[in-house]
């Protein structure tokens, strides 16, 4: 079975671990995010900080939250300056994919160790989806 949007994935994870071995351990998660946005348009991605994403429930918006990086508007990418990859890491960006027609999304973890997940989500599975992802910017 081919490994959804494998070489979108690719490309964020060899700029991950570029950004890693180059700044190492430490720093905010904006500086990460700043340095991660450089190293993916570097490798041809199009690429979107702090992308706004409106939730909806019953086809209301009851919320909205940002994601760090919205790469090929396909993948969500979360970033943390961690000890390492927590439980609530993982769900907050399995509802950041629920929310959203992103059905592949990374947790990135610039802690002691570099470490990442990759989550999947169907749209198919997807219950109070309501497409509507708008930039930051037009806020």
């Amino acid at each position: 079975m081919p490994i959804q949007d494998k070489e979108i994935s690719d490309k964020i994870l060899n700029a991950f671990f570029a950004v890693y071995n180059g700044l190492g351990y430490g720093f905010l998660e904006k500086v990460y995010e700043n340095a991660m946005v450089y190293a993916m348009r570097q490798r041809g991605l199009q690429v979107e900080q702090q992308r706004r994403i409106s939730v909806y429930f019953d086809g209301v918006m009851v919320g909205d939250y940002f994601a760090d990086i919205l790469v090929e508007n396909r993948i969500i990418v979360e970033l943390k300056a961690a000890e390492s990859i927590a439980e609530s890491h993982i769900a907050q960006l399995m509802n950041y994919l629920k929310a959203t027609p992103c059905e592949v999304g990374f947790v990135l973890n610039f802690g002691p160790q570099a470490s990442f997940k990759r989550l999947l989500f169907s749209n198919f599975k997807k219950k109070n989806l309501k497409i509507s992802v708008e930039s930051a910017e037009s806020v």
